[in-house]
């Protein structure tokens, strides 16, 4: 069975869902791959981990918090797995190429099919796949759209104490 549950956010609409257990889906209204509702569905306000969710992403809008400690369940393949997982290890604040972590990977020709993976990706801020950007630091690919790629990554810069020229984010327009 799958749970859902809907919040409002600074982005708009996000769609939570979850296997009453873990969160195995964090979409934003409109999105690309947007799951389609089916009769094993349940809306529920209470399933675990929904209220967990909810805070946390609370306090992330709320500049309180810059990582995410929740249960998560992707279902994908398994390179997608992989390339998910890098995605959770990428600090707040900070980008990385589609290529570098293909190189990561140890498949260093493989930025597309990273890249398609990363567009896959569920659970989107929690796992930051909008930290990942193209080489020349443009804003590429994001399955909620560019704008909100860039309120993200805007989002969590606005506020880093450490930051330095050469640590701040490239922002540049498609």
């Amino acid at each position: 069975m799958t749970y859902y549950r809907w919040l409002e956010s600074p982005l708009g609409a996000l769609l939570l869902t979850g296997d009453g257990q873990s969160l195995t889906g964090l979409y934003l209204k409109g999105q690309k791959h947007f799951p389609k509702q089916t009769e094993a569905w349940r809306e529920s306000v209470q399933a675990n981990p929904f209220n967990q969710v909810q805070e946390q992403l609370a306090e992330y809008f709320d500049h309180q918090r810059q990582s995410f400690n929740l249960p998560v369940a992707a279902r994908g393949t398994d390179f997608q797995k992989q390339v998910w997982q890098l995605l959770s290890q990428i600090p707040f604040g900070k980008t990385i190429s589609y290529g570098s972590l293909a190189q990561q990977l140890g498949q260093p020709t493989a930025s597309r099919a990273v890249g398609a993976a990363n567009g896959r990706n569920p659970i989107s801020i929690v796992v930051p796949c909008h930290r990942v950007i193209a080489a020349s630091g443009k804003l590429t690919g994001y399955a909620g759209g560019i704008d909100r790629k860039r309120w993200l990554l805007e989002h969590e810069t606005a506020n880093l104490e450490d930051s330095h020229p050469s640590q701040q984010l490239l922002l540049l327009s498609d």
